[in-house]
């Protein structure tokens, strides 16, 4: 067979040339010569089903070559392959004694038989026809029959192109290679790939470059190597050279090209292109199929754009390709995919393995198990499962290379089978080479579930790396989700594991996530559920929000709850509980009544901590009242009652509780919090009712009861603080004692490390122990990070105190003040003792008002607490004390007078205090200072007040007497800038006068200078009668008469000078040679112009000169003129104007021939610097723009100006 060569181009493209199919030149029937004479006509359209009686026909008549070849092929055409065979070798029996030539022709093309047959051929017999011949056999007859067809000449042509297609074949049955993607292939598959390439370049060689089919063989080389780029250029020069070619279609590899390249719409162009000149063709309806399944994965699966290209590419093209030809091993994996996604197993499993036996490309044989496996996952199967991804991805070359999603099915089989180590190691690789989003997630979800699984059994195990990288992944998913171009779903299992990671160490993290959860919920939810139709925003949100998932509202709630946002948690818990009613009508399968117990405690704690007592007390026993079991309810009913009867019923209901449900441990927690408050106090341990009671939990119910060791640090802790250390044996039992607390707290901290209290423990045993305040301050500012207790923020005040770091320590009692601790005493108390120790170490009265703020506070609200009667004397007294010995310069009077007023009331409270029954400090001590304050300070004070009111009277008398010279002073330097800007505006205002008028005489000057120059043109141009041009005038010959004139000129001028030579200026002048030549007129040649200049010169004539040249001009180098001056402020317009004098210049001394004169020198003497170049009343304003002189003014010729100088 030969094979396509090039020919005219007049082709399909754009071109009236019809195409042609394959086996167009088969005629339908064909006359066979018999011996006889006769003829047998052979009809090649109804073809024998049995060839044998037509090749015993053909072999008795000694038919030639070209009959067996033509019916061999009528047979090939009705895709009879094997007849077609079975006809060629018949007749190589046949012709057996015939020329080499035409057994070489026989050969060649019974080669190209098996090579079909190859590509349709099994790749493994099936177990329904083990008898099947395999693509392995048709490669080894297509070879035998080339090799035998290479011993009769090797050098055949058409073999060239049969022995690379061959090799072609050959290499895509070899497996892929395993190295890492973009790395090299396997030396076989390359080896045979580059013999494939010998054998194409050979034909070419043979056709002289004119083989096409080489060319296309080429360039599929070029396409399996990876090398688009490449490939597409010998595509394109294949199209380019046979346009009419459509079987095989070179417009297909230029697609596929373009589509590896990334350019998916160009490819999609050449597809179309090619079915639209073949509407038949298989390939280009499954490419175009697969590039619109490709464009409908780039929306979303509810976009109604989805729809529309996903039905387009199932229905209008895979469905075609797989009519054409349902054994295509492409539209069969196509099919297969849209049954597995409709759950119709049994068709997706025939058509994939279909496609498994039929296919010589590995791709498409890897997407074949993939099929497989995800079927058999499907089903949950995973062992085969785990086979076929297994047989998938080595499909693709396996390993580094391999196929990513069979990976990745591997990777969750392994997790099914729960080896998630496995899975994790797999998954590991694949995120290495690819930022997979997929990948990311299920890694992330594994070492998210180790952290999990970890917290929830309370092991001790660190899981800090798993944290980190669960973290990481799943943030990197998150951000993922952002980039538009990859068009990515958010998955709300993500974010809500993201919340769990985040919910111990960064719960405003853990409420951001679930915040995003929220909207992505919102997102999805029906139109009629978001009520758009309501337009108050507030209770539109409401309605909304309640139907989302109750456990999403409710755990938001607890989040707003621990950061103090009490009525965001209200709101949250409320419309969780309207969320449970709406999902309990519509879900049949969910225990909503467990979600309403859990949020309706949640939101009663809620309100509890909002002070609202009365309405948390009805939900506590709303909740007894449907489930009377529930501890948690009852408990905390419990501390309500305490807190609103501590007196009566509440330590009735705590004795009750206790006796109810005393293994409970949240309830024996709840009586040790009960003993601490109300048992008598006690130095020894061994009485202590709280100790007993947390002694007896550790010992008979859980001795790692976190509440119970801490509870017993708590108790040795305040026993080694009252504990006497007066001497050395004191001193010991004291510090055992601190010893023992610590093992308790210790001990606590081992069980759960995040028990701040625990910790706190531990720091008041530093400070208190051994005096380690640095210490203690670090660990306090650990705890205060997750512990938002009042408590924290009160021993660091404490510390900061010790330290002397006071403006610290007021700021963390403020801390704690704020924490709905208003009117906590102890905490106004430390206040006021920080205020005092403020002012004290600052010497700042301020500070002593502050301190007496605070304990006045404190004693309005406990007014019969003695020791807070001694606080407010005690502050009143000191601050009487700081007033007398400031100096008058940093007191006032009004300071005075207060002390003094605070030293009156100290002393009688100091005297009412001495007369309690207890009083916090020895008597006497108390009664001294009394007696001081009445018989001293106060006598001190009165006279620290005379002074204070003598020195603020003078000190009144000095500063009035000093603002009023201030006052003058200002005054004084207003009334002077006052007058410095009104000189500024009336100089600024002669300013904008003087310039607006040399403005307008600027303006004068130029319209002047603008009509001499229009009047000069007038009278040196004329119109030519005959074109109508414009020109110069000429001048008439007669040089006598003009000479005439001149030297008359001359002498009027020089007789003018002689008259006014005493009384005259000095001047210098420069005249241009007006002479005129005839010939230099009428010779009109472009000589160059010589410009000549001449020198300025004193005339010897003492008369005054009136008459000038209206285009000459004088500049004066020594001395500007008014004239000049104004033209600097204009050099626009000066430009403007200059521009026709140079034009008028160059025209004089065209017309000019002047004389050659020697030049002198330019001598301007000191006497000549006063003088100008007035003559005669006139300026000479002659060659102001001089070639080569700047000038900074040009005035119009001729303008007569009078002199600035005086004359005498």
């Amino acid at each position: 067979m030969d094979a396509t060569q090039y020919e005219a181009t007049n082709g399909v493209n754009g071109h009236s040339s019809s195409t042609r199919k394959r086996f167009d030149d088969i005629q339908d029937s064909i006359d066979i010569p018999l011996r006889d004479g006769d003829v047998v006509e052979v009809n090649l359209i109804e073809l024998l089903d049995d060839p044998t009686e037509l090749c015993t026909l053909l072999e008795n008549e000694d038919s030639a070559k070209s009959f067996w070849l033509t019916i061999a092929l009528a047979y090939a055409k009705q895709r009879k392959v094997d007849h077609a065979i079975q006809i060629l070798t018949q007749a190589l029996s046949a012709l057996r004694d015939v020329g080499n030539d035409e057994r070489l022709t026989i050969l060649n093309c019974m080669c190209w038989m098996y090579l079909w047959k190859c590509r349709e051929a099994p790749r493994f017999p099936s177990d329904a026809h083990p008898e099947a011949r395999t693509k392995e056999f048709y490669i080894h007859s297509a070879t035998s029959t080339l090799n035998e067809a290479s011993r009769i000449s090797p050098s055949y042509p058409p073999l060239f192109l049969a022995r690379g297609v061959l090799y072609l074949l050959r290499s895509s049955m070899l497996p892929p290679s395993k190295a890492s993607i973009g790395g090299p292939s396997s030396s076989e598959r390359m080896e045979t790939l580059g013999q494939a390439s010998k054998c194409f370049d050979d034909a070419l060689r043979a056709s002289n470059g004119r083989n096409a089919m080489a060319h296309l063989g080429k360039a599929r080389i070029q396409f399996s190597l990876g090398k688009y780029a490449d490939a597409l250029g010998l595509y394109q020069t294949v199209l380019t050279r046979a346009p009419e070619l459509i079987d095989p279609d070179p417009r297909i590899g230029v697609g596929c090209c373009f589509w590896q390249l990334g350019y998916k719409d160009d490819a999609r162009g050449a597809w179309e292109r090619s079915l639209e000149l073949n509407p038949e063709s298989k390939i280009a309806n499954i490419l175009l199929g697969l590039y619109h399944l490709h464009v409908s994965s780039q929306y979303s699966t509810t976009d109604p754009q989805f729809t529309a290209e996903y039905k387009k590419a199932m229905t209008q093209y895979t469905q075609q390709a797989f009519k054409l030809d349902d054994k295509l091993p492409l539209a069969c994996t196509t099919f297969s995919s849209y049954f597995l996604i409709r759950k119709a197993f049994a068709q997706s499993e025939r058509l994939a393995r279909r496609a498994i036996e039929l296919s010589d490309a590995n791709p498409v044989i890897s997407d074949g198990y993939y099929l497989l496996a995800r079927k058999e996952h499907f089903e949950g199967d995973p062992s085969k499962a785990a086979e076929y991804y297994l047989k998938a991805d080595q499909a693709r070359g396996g390993d580094d290379r391999g196929y990513f999603p069979a990976k990745f099915g591997s990777a969750q089989i392994k997790a099914l089978m729960q080896d998630f180590d496995g899975a994790k190691f797999r998954l590991e690789r694949l995120v290495q080479h690819s930022r997979n989003v997929e990948a990311m997630t299920l890694l992330g979800t594994l070492y998210a579930e180790d952290v999990f699984n970890a917290q929830a059994s309370n092991s001790k195990e660190d899981k800090s790396t798993e944290l980190k990288k669960a973290v990481s992944l799943l943030e990197a998913v998150r951000l993922a989700w952002k980039d538009s171009k990859k068009n990515l779903n958010a998955d709300p299992s993500v974010v809500l594991n993201l919340a769990r990671l985040y919910e111990v160490d960064h719960p405003d993290k853990s409420l951001q996530c679930l915040q995003q959860v929220e909207k992505m919920e919102v997102t999805a939810l029906s139109e009629e559920a978001k009520h758009e139709e309501i337009k108050d925003e507030a209770e539109r949100q409401k309605l909304v929000r309640s139907n989302l998932p109750p456990q999403l509202l409710n755990n938001m709630g607890c989040f707003y709850y621990h950061a103090d946002k009490y009525d965001l948690a209200q709101e949250n818990f409320e419309i969780a509980l309207n969320a449970c009613v709406r999902i309990g009508d519509k879900v049949d399968d969910i225990d909503t009544d467990a979600l309403v117990t859990t949020i309706s405690y949640n939101l009663g704690r809620t309100n509890e901590a909002k002070g609202q007592l009365d309405e948390a007390k009805k939900i506590y026993e709303g909740l007894l009242g449907r489930h009377p079991d529930y501890t948690d309810a009852l408990t905390r009913l419990t501390y309500v009652t305490l807190r609103q009867n501590p007196g009566d019923e509440g330590p009735k209901t705590i004795q009750k509780l206790y006796q109810t449900d005393s293994s409970n441990l949240e309830v024996r927690s709840l009586y040790g919090w009960y003993l601490s408050k109300s048992k008598r106090r006690t130095g020894n341990i061994a009485e202590d009712q709280e100790q007993r009671h947390y002694k007896h939990s550790l010992q008979h119910y859980d001795k790692h009861d976190r509440y119970s060791l801490t509870g017993m640090g708590n108790i040795y802790l305040t026993v080694a603080r009252e504990m006497r250390r007066d001497t050395e044996q004191e001193k010991d039992k004291r510090r055992k004692t601190y010893e023992r607390a610590v093992e308790f707290f210790d001990k606590a901290l081992q069980l759960d490390p995040r028990n701040s209290y625990a910790a706190q423990g531990i720091a008041i045993a530093l400070v208190e122990d051994k005096k380690d305040f640095s210490g203690a301050v670090q660990i306090f500012t650990k705890v205060r990070e997750t512990v938002k207790d009042a408590s924290v923020y009160i021993n660091l005040g404490h510390v900061y105190y010790e330290l002397k770091q006071y403006l610290r320590s007021i700021e963390n009692y403020e801390a704690a003040l704020a924490k709905d601790r208003a009117r906590d005493t102890q905490i106004l108390a430390c206040l006021g003792r920080a205020w005092l120790a403020k002012g004290k170490q600052e010497k700042n009265v301020e500070g002593y008002m502050k301190s007496l703020e605070y304990s006045r506070r404190a004693l309005e609200i406990a007014p019969d607490q003695i020791h807070f009667q001694f606080n407010v004397a005690f502050v009143q007294i000191q601050m009487a004390q700081l007033v007398y010995t400031l100096p008058e310069n940093q007191r006032s009077l009004s300071d005075v007078e207060v002390a003094a007023k605070g030293l009156d009331e100290a002393i009688e409270a100091f005297s009412a205090i001495v007369k309690a029954p207890n009083p916090p400090f020895p008597r006497g001590d108390i009664e001294q200072r009394a007696n001081m304050g009445r018989n001293t300070m106060r006598k001190q004070l009165e006279r620290a007040m005379q002074n204070q009111r003598e020195y603020e009277e003078k000190n009144a008398a000095r500063l009035k007497a000093a603002r009023e010279q201030r006052e003058a002073e200002i005054r004084k330097r207003e009334e002077e800038k006052r007058r410095r800007e009104e000189q500024a505006e009336e100089q600024k205002r002669k300013i904008a006068e003087e310039r607006q008028r040399m403005q307008e005489r600027d303006r004068e000057l130029a319209e002047q200078r603008a009509e001499e120059e229009r009047r000069r043109e007038e009278a040196e141009y004329t119109d030519d009668p005959e074109t109508g041009e414009r020109r110069k005038r000429t001048k008439r010959k007669g040089g006598g008469a003009g000479g005439g004139k001149r030297k008359k000129k001359a002498a009027d001028e020089s007789e003018s000078e002689g008259e006014s030579e005493a009384g005259s200026s000095k001047r210098r002048s420069r005249q241009k040679s007006a002479a005129s030549s005839n010939t230099a007129v009428s010779s009109g040649d472009d000589r160059p112009r010589r410009k000549k200049k001449r020198k300025l010169e004193r005339k010897s004539g003492g008369a005054r000169q009136n008459k000038y040249k209206s285009a000459e001009m004088v500049v004066d180098s020594s001395e500007e003129d008014e004239a000049v001056q104004n033209m600097d402020n204009n050099e626009g317009l000066a430009e403007k104007i200059n521009s026709p004098v140079g034009d008028q210049d160059d025209d004089e001394e065209a017309e000019a021939a002047p004389k050659p004169r020697r030049k002198t020198a330019r001598v301007i003497s000191d006497e000549d610097e006063d003088e100008d170049d007035v003559v005669g009343g006139k300026l000479d304003l002659k060659n102001v723009m001089g070639d080569d002189e700047d000038t900074n003014m040009a005035d119009t010729p001729g303008d007569e100006l009078p002199d600035d100088s005086d004359e005498e």
